[in-house]
Formats: C-alpha cells, structure tokens, sequence
C-alpha cells in the first residue's frame, strides 16, 4: 500500500512538473521569426559588402533576394533565425561551396559567421531597446 501512494505520487511529481515545463515553454516571450529574418535580408541588402556565391560575385540587393527565396523554400524548415542563417545562408545546396562576404576593406568571411554576428548585434539591440522602454 505504501509503495502504491509512493509510485502515485512521484507519477503526479512528474506529471506536474511536465506540464509546467509545457507551460512556461509557451507562455515564454520568444523571438519574432519573420521580423527577425526581415531584419537579415535587409541588412543583406543595405550593406556595403559584395556577397560571393559559387565564386561569382553579387551586389547586396541580389545576395538578399537569393537568400529570401531560399527562406520561402524553406519556410517550414525554418524555426529560428539561426535555421535561417544554416539553410538560406551559408552554402550553396548545389555546389556545397561557402557563401562569403567580401568587406570593403577587401577581407572575406564566411557569409554564416558574418550573419551570425549581425544576428547577435541586432538580438542586443532588441534587449536593450526593450530595457530603455521597461
């Protein structure tokens, strides 16, 4: 009897604490996936860089669309802003050759790293923009 209400409770423990665990997962603040892909493409494509794809190069306004229609092929795929960066941004799917991004000081640099970066500085920037309005 004793080891019936034990096994009971520690099933009623764990049933709680995984629900709870469901809970705070969906009532959690998370990123906007689509205004943060927005933001990439965007800043893709105001850039001053010149984006290298299957060794040819491209201004910013066609690396950004490119990557766009790698992002609506795989919009389903796709569930962070890093999910983006891996499938529309950082190789191509027909050579297997890196995209780099060449600066205007003439240094190239992974396109995934470089996006990687302009991710994390954008992601500071939402953090303290949300800090100066709370």
């Amino acid at each position: 009897m004793i080891h019936t209400i034990s096994y009971a409770a520690s099933f009623i423990a764990v049933a709680l604490l995984s629900w709870s665990a469901c809970l705070a997962q969906t009532t959690s603040p998370t990123e906007d996936l689509q205004k943060t892909v927005t933001y990439l493409l965007d800043f893709v494509a105001k850039s001053d860089c010149t984006f290298i794809r299957n060794g040819k190069s491209h201004t910013p306004k066609e690396a950004s669309e490119h990557m766009k229609g790698k992002y609506e092929s795989f919009k389903k795929e796709i569930k962070t802003p890093e999910d983006f960066i891996r499938l529309a941004a950082s190789k191509s799917l027909v050579t297997g050759q890196v995209y780099l991004v060449k600066t205007k000081d003439g240094k190239e640099i992974d396109c995934a790293k470089w996006m990687t970066k302009v991710l994390d500085d954008y992601r500071k920037l939402q953090k303290e923009s949300k800090k100066d309005k709370g």
